[in-house]
């Protein structure tokens, strides 16, 4: 069952640092200011987006929202191919202990667990293992693992964009160990194998 990444805060219904109202409101009204703050899944269609997706908005009752692009993944929810969550930017520098997580992040985007472990990790960013992920799960909604996965991903999904390079070559700079290990990822978060997406935009 899809988890609903919110968490009580004074009361208020909160995603990760933001109010689910702010939230919503910047999803109708388009707000480029959140873009990459939250993502917004839709229940109907288990697509996420991006709150500048420009597809018309659906309806409140049919949206959950989640911290990152892993977390709405780790619900169930597969990228909007409109809005392209993999281009979204990261949210603003956080404080305290988000600092942690925001450098942890960073260091998984330069390819940190794509040949290390998640301990070895913890030990870049001075703190615990078990510590990282509980950090990763109040603040990102998702394991380090998770975001990994997430970030292989979306790096492969730029270069099937922006390049024409052979798979093999895409899975190789995008952090994957092997092309069956790609395309397996690949079709699980998108539900499409990449040679379809990669075929439909050259036919589009």
């Amino acid at each position: 069952m899809a988890r609903r990444n919110r968490t009580r805060s004074s009361g208020k219904t909160r995603v990760g640092n933001l109010d689910v109202a702010a939230c919503e409101r910047a999803r109708v009204s388009r707000d480029r200011r959140f873009d990459g703050q939250f993502f917004s899944g839709v229940r109907t269609t288990r697509i996420y987006c991006r709150p500048v997706c420009p597809v018309r908005p659906a309806k409140a009752e049919n949206v959950s929202f989640y911290p990152s692009a892993a977390a709405a993944e780790r619900a169930g929810f597969r990228p909007c191919l409109r809005c392209r969550p993999e281009t979204a930017p990261f949210s603003p520098a956080w404080n305290g202990s988000r600092t942690t997580v925001e450098r942890a992040v960073r260091l998984i985007s330069k390819g940190a667990l794509d040949n290390a472990s998640v301990e070895a990790l913890a030990d870049r960013v001075g703190v615990g293992t078990r510590h990282l992920c509980r950090l990763f799960d109040r603040y990102l909604g998702a394991s380090p693992g998770q975001i990994a996965k997430t970030t292989r991903v979306q790096r492969a999904k730029r270069l099937l964009d922006d390049t024409k390079l052979p798979m093999i070559e895409i899975a190789s700079r995008a952090g994957f160990r092997s092309l069956r290990r790609f395309n397996a990822v690949f079709a699980e978060v998108y539900r499409r194998p990449p040679t379809e997406i990669r075929r439909a935009q050259r036919n589009g």
